[in-house]
């Protein structure tokens, strides 16, 4: 016969249990800035749209490439050519061709960011977005936010046990929220994005580089616990 005991989720008369939770709230400053970079070529034949693309992009990946201290990831997304065509007269006449190529650039020195935003918005049909300011995902940040959250979690349950005239006897539990899919959210910390700004050539010909302040950045842990206490006398 199993004689496993069964599982008291609210304790026993002899192991009474407390169940709380711990949350944690930091600000600050931001480790990495992320740009998104568009390179656009527009023109009647193909190959010229394809030619005008790739040396553009070339001196978009060049510029970037030049402060390589500053850069700690450059990578490439979506190319696309494609072609436009003419609304009147029949058949598959093509108008024009289109070309796009999308690049990302993560910058770990705040100085340069804003010289180069403005060195690339000024090159021939290219777009920048951002800076979206981030934390690197390695960030002690994070740890520390899990940290503040476990050590709120255990006075709580401290002072609950106090209220009792009794203290804490052992940790039964201790769990990210939504680690059991009852919660939206997902119990690592999360980090409030900032909202990214958009440059073109015309905006930035002939300006100086951009002052560009950071936006601090907020990361929330979150963590359910349950100890048992020694039983109060009531």
């Amino acid at each position: 016969m199993d004689e496993t005991p069964a599982f008291t989720p609210y304790g026993t008369p002899d192991a009474p249990r407390v169940a709380v939770s711990g949350e944690a709230r930091l600000e600050v400053d931001p480790e990495v800035a992320r740009i998104a970079v568009t390179v656009s070529a527009r023109g009647r034949d193909r190959r010229q749209a394809l030619d005008d693309l790739t040396r553009r992009n070339g001196a978009v990946l060049d510029l970037i490439k030049s402060y390589a201290e500053a850069v700690e990831k450059l990578e490439t997304g979506a190319l696309s050519i494609r072609p436009e065509y003419a609304s009147k007269g029949r058949g598959e006449h093509v108008r024009t061709y289109h070309g796009h190529v999308r690049i990302t650039a993560v910058l770990g020195d705040f100085t340069a960011l804003g010289e180069l935003a403005t060195r690339l918005a000024d090159l021939e049909l290219t777009a920048v977005e951002g800076p979206w300011w981030e934390l690197r995902p390695e960030s002690p940040v994070h740890g520390e936010a899990r940290r503040q959250a476990v050590r709120e979690a255990v006075q709580r349950a401290r002072e609950y046990a106090a209220a009792l005239d009794t203290r804490l006897a052992a940790l039964v539990e201790l769990a990210d929220v939504g680690a059991e899919g009852h919660h939206p959210f997902d119990g690592r910390p999360q980090m409030m994005a900032a909202r990214g700004m958009a440059y073109d050539m015309e905006a930035a010909e002939g300006a100086a580089p951009l002052d560009l302040e950071p936006q601090r950045q907020t990361v929330y842990a979150t963590v359910n616990a349950r100890f048992t206490m020694h039983p109060p006398e009531l």
